[in-house]
């Protein structure tokens, strides 16, 4: 495997560690008024994700980085190109940000329901819009042989990509759920089981749609995986996964059920990779102008560098990560010191 390769194995294990840690944030976030009745059952969730929530975003941080350092030329097509969707992402990250912090800094009802709703519509907003960018990245853009996409905002709220985003809101949903039953006792607990099985349905209708259209597209996407046959144990995992999920949490075993969903979601990460490459940004103009891993990647001493930083830097990103979630394991407690 050359470095550039590796690099992009690299980066969507990032992004796919992003979408699982920050995933299930964000679907207890979309949860928090549908599912919590009172104000100690929205603390409850939100104290669920409060030790890990911002650590988990550093996911997306160390993503933009390392396609920053590795891959510069699909950064600068990428964000310059989608310049209007990544500054609503950048909002709605504030946002949430202010939300969690601010809700709890005075004793009304009025002042915390507020900042609870905009904490969810944020949420909503953060997954909307990440997966409408990705349903734009698999479906290809205008882009022109000096890497200058021409797309408007409306072009981008295509119904494809569209698809994409609701896909993407059902699956997060699900998988904060699965989190959220994991970390609650009693009633709350039994309100989140009750919407995990209407979850599930939901994804599965979603995600069959939405293979079902990817497959049946005349696009480069849809022919490699028509062409590589190995890229279908993917899709195969993902569906198993959903299987065990299920299975586990009718059996009460919810630590592995909340794994099995993790797994679930790697493997749908995964398979976009597979489809993907060696293509990082496909042209609808023409295939000659595609970012790919290859043309688009640093000079191989920055791709070596980069390689020996990540060697020693990465375990201890790992063991911290690891750390956090071991120390904050087991049911919410709420004390003085809780959101």
């Amino acid at each position: 495997m050359d470095l550039a390769t590796l690099w992009y194995v690299l980066f969507v294990a990032i992004i796919g560690g992003y979408v699982i840690l920050d995933g299930f944030d964000l679907g207890v976030g979309m949860l928090l008024p549908v599912a919590a009745r009172t104000d100690r059952e929205r603390r409850i969730l939100l104290n669920s994700i409060g030790p890990v929530w911002d650590g988990n975003e550093v996911w997306l941080v160390l993503g933009g980085g390392a396609l920053f350092a590795a891959f510069p030329l699909v950064y600068a097509s990428l964000f310059s190109g989608l310049y209007i969707a990544m500054m609503l992402v950048l909002l709605v990250l504030i946002l949430r940000t202010v939300a969690i912090e601010f809700r709890s800094k005075r004793d009304s009802t009025a002042w915390r329901s507020t900042w609870d709703w905009v904490f969810a519509l944020a949420s909503l907003g953060i997954t909307l819009l990440l997966g409408v960018a990705l349903g734009n990245v698999v479906q290809g853009f205008a882009l022109g042989a000096d890497g200058v996409m021409d797309v408007s905002v409306r072009q981008l709220l295509d119904p494809y990509a569209l698809l994409f985003g609701v896909t993407a809101l059902a699956m997060l949903t699900l998988h904060g759920a699965m989190f959220g039953v994991l970390k609650t006792e009693d009633e709350l607990q039994t309100r989140l089981l009750g919407y995990v099985p209407r979850l599930f349905g939901v994804f599965f209708v979603l995600m069959t749609a939405l293979i079902a259209w990817t497959l049946g597209r005349d696009d480069q996407f849809a022919r490699h995986f028509r062409d590589r046959p190995w890229t279908i144990v993917f899709p195969v995992l993902a569906l198993g996964a959903v299987a065990i999920a299920w299975r586990l949490t009718r059996a009460g075993r919810h630590l592995g059920s909340f794994f099995a969903s993790a797994m679930m979601v790697a493997s749908l990460v995964a398979a976009v990779a597979a489809g993907m490459y060696p293509a990082m940004l496909r042209s609808t103009v023409d295939p000659a102008f595609d970012l790919t891993v290859h043309n688009a990647a640093s000079a191989s001493e920055t791709l070596t560098v980069m390689t020996v930083v990540a060697v020693i830097g990465l375990p201890f990103v790992f063991l911290y990560t690891a750390g956090v979630y071991w120390f904050f394991r087991g049911k919410v407690v709420l004390d003085d010191e809780s959101y």
